[in-house]
């Protein structure tokens, strides 16, 4: 059984078909058409729901992709939707704001940036114009240029923060710590089909025994499109997302470790205080949504060529924890991908968590990302970087790339070229040569193989020119 609630409502769900999205259920079963369905892929916002999760004595509200996130998932969560925004006849603050500042035209999107900006006023106190268009970046307006929605986020500040909300806060913690004790794995079997959400991972790895056809789901940013776009059914779901154990984030002497179900905004600050040029890339890897839920144990898992989480940890030496019933192993992430699609993993292996190296002085680290917008879209090459110079000679170079090829991989060719000659224009023009013999990539949608395999030349050359010189006049973030 699957309990959550609705608002302040508490609603159990037992014969519900555990491939049903969110959005389905808001939409279909409690006919709540507020939340739209616009594309089915996470890409577009019109979706765009709250949930609130006990955090100490404390809600901590989050902006999510109904249309991507199986309704298992709501298990000891509070959901919000539009609908629950106003009260009587008065509206939220938030819906005051888009109506006083002309935010919406067509109107079809504009509950889901009502929910986004909901999400935001809720967990900052005071707006930012900068952290504003953040958060709004996983909704698409075809309407309104945007302006007046971001004046709408600002002006929402001028009501006081207080609301239903709040003041019903205490009593919503109470009721989900409540939920969240009585079951240690929430389950979900209708139309032969099961859903498992346990809470810990001696269940989780107990679970994956049993059902060793099973699919892991962990924010569902990916896996979930095979229910939406490919129209597939799961027979047998299994959560991280409850798994206390695998949302840790760990610090020892040598190294950053997460568990695999930590989100990409979970593990944000660990990963920025080491290594500060991955802001830019956490930052643009798909939106506020996507960030709230995806993981970087799930972009890694998912074997995805274009994912930009595996080229980064390959550069960085990382390795990946991984669990069988009881037993346990270590090995590279480069080792984890074979071929498309198919990596390391055994019969009922997961993956527990994955061991980032802490920075070292000596050694530079850069990570681009090329891709047609400059938020909420997929890469059409990612480059990893990490180098350490020692008198104007290459001491060590490792060199990764997603979208480049089949699997995120190595630059062998490239490396080698480097390794050991001097830094300097001639050395980084024969080692774009070498990256020829690295990859041949494909031509599709994002890009075609000639574009692809000369932007990631120049983005040896990029780092090349990083290193020389400021880098506040090359990146793309600093004009875009």
């Amino acid at each position: 059984m699957i309990k959550f609630l609705l608002n302040q409502t508490e609603y159990q769900l037992r014969d519900i078909d555990p491939n049903t999205t969110v959005l389905d259920y808001l939409r279909e079963h409690l006919h709540f058409v507020g939340t739209k369905e616009g594309c089915a892929s996470g890409d577009c916002g019109a979706c765009t729901v709250v949930v609130g999760e006990p955090c100490d004595d404390k809600i901590y509200y989050k902006s999510i992709n109904s249309c991507i996130t199986p309704v298992g998932s709501l298990h000891g969560k509070q959901l919000i939707t539009v609908e629950h925004l106003k009260q009587g006849k008065q509206l939220h603050p938030v819906q005051q704001a888009m109506v006083n500042c002309h935010g919406s035209q067509c109107g079809f999107c504009t509950p889901g940036f009502v929910m986004s900006m909901f999400a935001y006023r809720k967990n900052n106190v005071r707006p930012e114009r900068q952290s504003v268009i953040e958060a709004l970046g996983g909704n698409l307006c075809r309407c309104t240029g945007y302006k007046p929605i971001i004046e709408a986020a600002m002006q929402m500040y001028r009501s006081p923060l207080e609301d239903q909300f709040s003041l019903a806060e205490s009593s919503v913690v109470e009721k989900l710590k409540a939920i969240r004790q009585q079951q240690a794995t929430a389950e979900l079997s209708a139309a032969g089909k099961t859903y498992f959400a346990p809470d810990n991972v001696a269940a989780l790895a107990d679970i994956l025994l049993k059902y060793p056809q099973a699919k892991l789901v962990a924010g569902g940013t990916d896996l979930i499109l095979d229910i939406t776009q490919f129209l597939k059914e799961i027979e047998v779901l299994v959560s991280t997302s409850r798994v206390e154990e695998l949302k840790l984030v760990e610090e020892t002497e040598s190294a950053i470790e997460l568990g695999a179900a930590v989100t990409y905004i979970e593990a944000r600050q660990a990963l920025i205080a080491q290594y500060p040029d991955l802001h830019e890339l956490i930052d643009r890897l798909g939106s506020r949504q996507i960030r709230n839920q995806g993981t970087i144990g799930g972009n890694v898992g998912n074997a995805s060529p274009i994912g930009d989480m595996p080229p980064v940890l390959i550069a960085l030496g990382a390795s990946l924890v991984l669990r069988r019933g009881d037993e346990s192993r270590q090995i590279p992430v480069e080792d984890y991908f074979i071929a498309y699609k198919k990596t390391a993993l055994q019969d009922s292996e997961f993956i527990e968590r994955i061991i980032v190296p802490k920075a070292k002085p000596e050694v530079q680290f850069r990570a681009y990302k090329i891709s047609k917008r400059l938020e909420d879209d997929i890469s059409a090459s990612c480059g990893a970087f990490r180098l350490q110079l020692d008198d104007g000679l290459v001491k060590s170079i490792d060199i990764a790339f997603g979208g480049m090829a089949e699997i995120p991989k190595r630059a062998t060719h490239c490396e080698q070229a480097l390794i050991g000659q001097p830094w300097n224009d001639s050395t980084v023009r024969n080692a774009m040569i070498e990256l020829e013999k690295d990859f041949t990539p494909l031509s599709d949608f994002r890009a075609s193989a000639d574009y692809r395999l000369k932007v990631s030349q120049n983005l040896l050359y990029r780092l090349y020119l990083e290193l020389q010189s400021s880098a506040e006049q090359m990146r793309v973030t600093h004009y875009g």
